[in-house]
Parts: structure tokens; C-alpha cells; sequence
């Protein structure tokens, strides 16, 4: 018997009916499952549960001295992990909604057939072994993660790459060169920023600035400041971002859109540690630490003289590339219950149970937008949600609107994909291509036939008919 069918943990059957306590034992022992604890008395339940772990638990309601409803939110509360099933005569979909909100993972009603019994347990032990399997992942990060965790709040990963980026800005953390920070848009670079700055324990503020889109003397406005009556309009002095990140740090965002201009005096600033507000001819130091980010190909724009030589060379002292998400595909599960949890509780909501089908579904996505974008799918997903499991119909409308075009020039130069049309090849007969596109779309979901299907954009009906022929 597999652990998935017989977990090591118990199912607890709370039930004051000494019928529907051997009705459960049959269905459930048909069913596969003989690690049970029967209870028929309501008032031993929280006993029973502090004394140990239990896989998931089927409840009944209407039970006399405690009931059902009373139970709910108090397991809720106590054991948040374990899935409670609520088993019960009343057909009510206000009861219904009301345990939903409760922490129900489920609602049955009496009387359950087999099926749909087992199917309801089944999904309940699937999430808890995706709660456990995220439990141990956060565990494991502490323990072989960065030296200062803390700095890395809202960094959500289990990625070795990542790891090996935390170790090498707790490095650098001491250094006052320059940090260049590289990555595509949406993959957390003003994150990694905010870590460098908590690290070199400054005393000053974390300043950050979208430098795109502004010209030579906005950008000098902006960050250095300006004297009075240095242009029309200019009433009074006002201090740039820069002295505002006197003893602490300033970002400047997507560099690569800076004019050349606006390159000469970032250039003099790093070089010489001070700079001229506008109207003045009066230099002013500054301790602030310098940190930039882009998400261009900075080295590219070196080549085609869109970028200064000097001032990439002063810049990448120190380098950081944040991998895009599609680099770091085992995050995905992390990611998604980080995000699960952050929009129910801004939307003051329950957190919801999501379906198995959709990491493997996350993991065939390129995700052009990143982590940012795996932050909308969910808070849209949670926004319309409203009881019950997690409906997978929004994530497949989200990752249906990318154009094939942008997903497969994501993949263009990786090594990722299948070679089948390799030079001086024999070309693949088309079963021999048919029995490799399935098989690899049945790898890449898992085993999910029907994930599977749409990935090649034919049938259920069509891989079942192919796995058949196959064992044939």
C-alpha cells in the first residue's frame, strides 16, 4: 500500500453514530485506507488532536455536548495544516458557505457515496502533503540559507541560485562600491537592493528612483537638487534624492535608459563621491552607497556605444543577475502558497486550497513578467474565489492570453525543448514524433493526462488512446 493511499498519520472519523463509524471503516478500508482513529465523542476531539498528528479528518455536525459547528473553527485555529472534511445530513448551502468560511476543506452530504467520499479524502491528503512539503522547504532554507535570513524578508525561494546570490551579497555587504543589479522585469531586483542595504547596516534611508524616461536636467532635478533661482520657476532650494540618502543607500532603476549626458555626471558622482545641484558651483559630498538595476542587456548597450565604457566598468564592482522565474521553476510551490496566503489575508479572506493540477500547469508557463506576474494571476484567482478549492479556470485564461510567439522566444538559445530536427538527423517518423511530444508533456505535467492534452492542444481522449496502444 502507498503512503499516498495509507498515510503514516491516522485519519480521525468524528462521528457519534456507531452506523456511520462502520460505514466510514468499510468505504474507507475498500478504499485503501486502514490507518484510521474512530472518536464518537465530540468532547475528546481536541484531546485527541493535541496528542498527536492526524493526516486529515471527517466530521459530522449535529453531534450531541459539542458540535460540528462549534469543532470547526476551533480546529481551524489549533491545526491549521490538517484538512477537516465536514460529513453531514443537512443539505444547506448557508451551512455550507458558513463551514467553508469556517476552515472546511470540504462539504458532504449525507448519504456519501463511496466514490465521492474517497475522491474528497484523496484531494484533502494531497494538500496536506503539499503543506507539509512546503513546511520542510522553508525549514531547509533557514537551515542551509544566508547567515542573516532576515535580510532577505520577502525574498521567497529554495533555489540553490538564489542561495548562492544571498551568500554573495552577505559578502559585499561591507563594501561601499557600486552593486550593479541585472535581471528581466518582475524578478525582484529592488528586493535584492533592499537586502544589500540591510546587510551594510547604514544608519541612513534606502532611496530608490526610476531614472527611465527623464532627461538630462530632470535627472540632475531629481537627484542632486537645485538651488534658488536656478531656472524659471525654481522659488526655492530643494534638496535632491541623493542628500536624502546621506548615510544610507540610493537605488537607480533601469539605467540603461539614461541619456549620456545623464551617464557623465552618474560617472563623476562615483568617481569623485560629490556632485552640483543645479544653479551652484559649490560641490557637495555625499556617503550615500550607490546601487543600480536594469533590466536591458547592459553589456550589448556597451557594444553599440549607448552606454559608456568607463561608467559600466565603475558600475559592475560588484554584479547580481536575478534569474528569471522560468530559471527557477522549483520555487513555483513556494511562491504560489507565499502568495495564496498574502492575498487572503489583504482581501480578508480564507486562504484557499489550490487544485494539484496547477503547479504543473505554472511550470509549463514562461511567465514574461515574472515573479510580478505570478503575484496577479494569484490575487486575481483569489479575488473572484469563493469557497471550496481553488478554481484553476483563471490561471489557464492568464497563461492562454501570452502569445506563442513571446513564450518561445523565452526559449530561444536554451537548452531546454526538443531537438528532434537536429542536422545530418534522420527525421523522426510521425509516430516516433507523436510518442515523444506526448511523453515529454506527460513529464512535464506530472502524469496529467488532461494538463497534458491542452499543452499539445488535443484531447484527453487522444493521449488515453496513444497509453493504450502503447501497453499493447
Amino acid at each position: 500500500m502507498s503512503a499516498a493511499l495509507n498515510p503514516e498519520n491516522p485519519i480521525l472519523l468524528v462521528d457519534d453514530d456507531e452506523d456511520m463509524q462502520r460505514s466510514y471503516r468499510y468505504a474507507l478500508r475498500h478504499g485503501g485506507y486502514t490507518h484510521l482513529v474512530h472518536c464518537t465523542d465530540s468532547r475528546q476531539v481536541e484531546s485527541i488532536l493535541a496528542g498527536s498528528d492526524h493526516e486529515t479528518i471527517l466530521l459530522d455536525l449535529n453531534m450531541p455536548d459539542i458540535s460540528g459547528r462549534e469543532l470547526l473553527p476551533r480546529i481551524a485555529r489549533g491545526h491549521p495544516d490538517v484538512p477537516v472534511i465536514v460529513v453531514t445530513g443537512l443539505d444547506d448551502v448557508n451551512t455550507a458557505v458558513e463551514c467553508m468560511k469556517s476552515g472546511a476543506f470540504d462539504y458532504l452530504v449525507k448519504p456519501v457515496e463511496e466514490e465521492t467520499l474517497l475522491l474528497s479524502l484523496r484531494r484533502a491528503i494531497e494538500v496536506r502533503a503539499m503543506r507539509r512539503e512546503n513546511s520542510r522547504l522553508r525549514r531547509q532554507i533557514l537551515a542551509a540559507g544566508p547567515a542573516h535570513p532576515e535580510a532577505f524578508e520577502g525574498i521567497v525561494t529554495g533555489n540553490r541560485a538564489m542561495q548562492a546570490i544571498f551568500q554573495y551579497i552577505e559578502a559585499i555587504a561591507d563594501s561601499r562600491q557600486p552593486v550593479l543589479i541585472t535581471g528581466e522585469t518582475g524578478v525582484g531586483k529592488e528586493l535584492i537592493a533592499r537586502a544589500v542595504h540591510r546587510l551594510s547596516r547604514v544608519p541612513g534611508e534606502f532611496v530608490a528612483v526610476n531614472v527611465a524616461g527623464l532627461d538630462d536636467n530632470m535627472f540632475s532635478d531629481t537627484l542632486f537638487g537645485h538651488v534658488k533661482g536656478a531656472f524659471t520657476g525654481a522659488s526655492d532650494s530643494r534638496k535632491g534624492l541623493i542628500e536624502k540618502a546621506m548615510g544610507g543607500t540610493l537605488l537607480l532603476d533601469e539605467i540603461g535608459d539614461m541619456t549620456m549626458s545623464s551617464q557623465i555626471k552618474l560617472l563623476r558622482l562615483l568617481q569623485e563621491r560629490e556632485y552640483l545641484p543645479l544653479g551652484s558651483d559649490i560641490p557637495k559630498a555625499t556617503n550615500a552607497r550607490v546601487l543600480v538595476a536594469t533590466n536591458r542587456p547592459i553589456e550589448a548597450l556597451k557594444q553599440s556605444d549607448s552606454f559608456r565604457d568607463d561608467l559600466f566598468y565603475r558600475l559592475r564592482a560588484h554584479h547580481v543577475h536575478v534569474p528569471a522565474l522560468r530559471e527557477r521553476l522549483d520555487d513555483i510551490p513556494l511562491l504560489l502558497d507565499w502568495f495564496l496566503d498574502k492575498a487572503a489575508k489583504s482581501l480578508n479572506r480564507e486562504k484557499p486550497t489550490p487544485p494539484r493540477e496547477l503547479v504543473p500547469l505554472l511550470r509549463n508557463y514562461d511567465f514574461p513578467g515574472n515573479i510580478r506576474e505570478l503575484e496577479a494571476m494569484v490575487f486575481n484567482a483569489v479575488s473572484t474565489h469563493r469557497s471550496g478549492i481553488l478554481s484553476l479556470d483563471t490561471f489557464k485564461r492568464a497563461v492562454s492570453a501570452t502569445p506563442v510567439d513571446v513564450r518561445q522566444a523565452r526559449r530561444q538559445g536554451a537548452d531546454a525543448g526538443l531537438q528532434l530536427f537536429r542536422p545530418g538527423s534522420p527525421l523522426p517518423t510521425i509516430q516516433e514524433a507523436e510518442d515523444i511530444l506526448i511523453q515529454e508533456a506527460l513529464n512535464r505535467t506530472s502524469g496529467n493526462q488532461t494538463l497534458a492534452a491542452e499543452l499539445l492542444g488535443i484531447t484527453r481522449q487522444t493521449i488515453n488512446r496513444h497509453l493504450r496502444r502503447n501497453k499493447t
